[in-house]
């Protein structure tokens, strides 16, 4: 995963965004990342999949992740080098799939101020994104600390896999 905390282009998108938005069903072949990244937001934003660079965050508005309970919604936005997602809300299952993916999201209410190919950064930790554009800074809720944990791991199964590991030893 990309560093959250480096500025990069937003993606802004508004409120309601489903997984089938985010991965359509027609393009579920597969479980590889990349290649569910080739067709992320299709339909949507077609220019996204060939466009977004590694490092770039997805901003949204609120119920971001509707729909399917699938994880290959945010495998898709992770295969395409997302660094995070922060999204006034998010849908539930949606929100806890990038968690157990190690795919940074934070809940922010105030990021409707920002406007797509803004420059904007991440700071899990405090609970921050920072507009670089504008000079704003907006609260978010910052995950609680077993979350961040699993994020800063790179989600559920490194944090399975080394807590086995430490327990053998």
């Amino acid at each position: 995963m990309t560093d959250p905390s480096t500025p990069a282009r937003a993606w802004v998108f508004g409120d309601d965004v489903d997984t089938d938005q985010i991965a359509p069903s027609r393009f579920i072949v597969s479980s590889d990342p990349e290649e569910l990244a080739e067709h992320a937001f299709n339909d949507l934003r077609p220019e996204f999949a060939a466009e977004v660079e590694a490092g770039e965050f997805v901003v949204a508005g609120t119920n971001f992740g509707s729909g399917s309970s699938r994880e290959q919604a945010p495998l898709a936005l992770a295969g395409a080098g997302v660094a995070g997602i922060v999204a006034q809300s998010f849908a539930r299952i949606f929100f806890r799939n990038c968690i157990n993916l190690g795919l940074p999201v934070l809940i922010c209410p105030e990021v409707g101020n920002v406007s797509d190919g803004d420059e904007i950064s991440m700071d899990l930790d405090a609970g921050l994104v920072e507009n670089h554009t504008t000079g704003e800074q907006y609260d978010a809720e910052p995950l609680p600390p077993f979350l961040q944990e699993l994020v800063d791991v790179g989600g559920l199964k490194a944090y399975t896999k080394a807590k086995l590991a430490a327990d053998r030893e």
